[in-house]
């Protein structure tokens, strides 16, 4: 009987103790959510050829959330605002992050869209797209944001080759897909 009572007790005591803990408050939304630039425009065509693409390449798989703007902000201001935004101090030079194991959260790198484009040219005769190839032409600057549970993965990258309208802009695009 007084271990039984000595049992309760600790019980009683265990649960009291628990009761005033309580989780720390996470920073992350509850939900997927998108983060959206100021002054950025939604490009409905963009994203939608964004999602034919991935629809065609896993068709059993439901198409992620996945949506595209542009603004004329520079690269760096974007990969700035979407770092602090995902909590991550800073933006590495590169993908090297200092010849470590991995991937930095949020880094720049560079690219040529003629490259990128005849890398695209399945997807593009997949889709059935009507792109002038010949036009993407250039260098440009781009950064990677790493996603978040709850948020997506960011690609920001000045110019652009815009494959609705085969041209190259000189703006900001912005690509969020989970």
């Amino acid at each position: 009987m007084r271990n039984l009572k000595y049992l309760m007790l600790v019980a009683v005591v265990a649960i009291a103790g628990c009761r005033g803990e309580t989780k720390p408050e996470s920073t992350e939304p509850a939900t997927f959510q998108f983060t959206i630039y100021p002054a950025s425009r939604y490009l409905q065509q963009v994203t939608e050829v964004f999602k034919q693409a991935s629809k065609a390449y896993h068709p059993t798989e439901e198409i992620p959330p996945t949506a595209v703007y542009d603004t004329d902000a520079t690269v760096d201001q974007v990969a700035q605002f979407y770092a602090k935004a995902y909590g991550y101090p800073t933006i590495a030079p590169d993908a090297a992050n200092d010849l470590s194991a991995g991937k930095p959260a949020a880094y720049y790198r560079t690219g040529d869209m003629a490259a990128d484009i005849k890398a695209a040219a399945d997807m593009i005769q997949k889709l059935n797209l009507k792109v002038d190839t010949s036009k993407a032409v250039g260098t440009y600057r781009a950064a990677e944001i790493a996603p978040k549970p709850n948020r997506p993965r960011v690609t920001i990258q000045r110019p652009y080759f815009d494959f609705t309208t085969s041209q190259v802009v000189d703006r900001t695009i912005i690509l969020m897909a989970r």
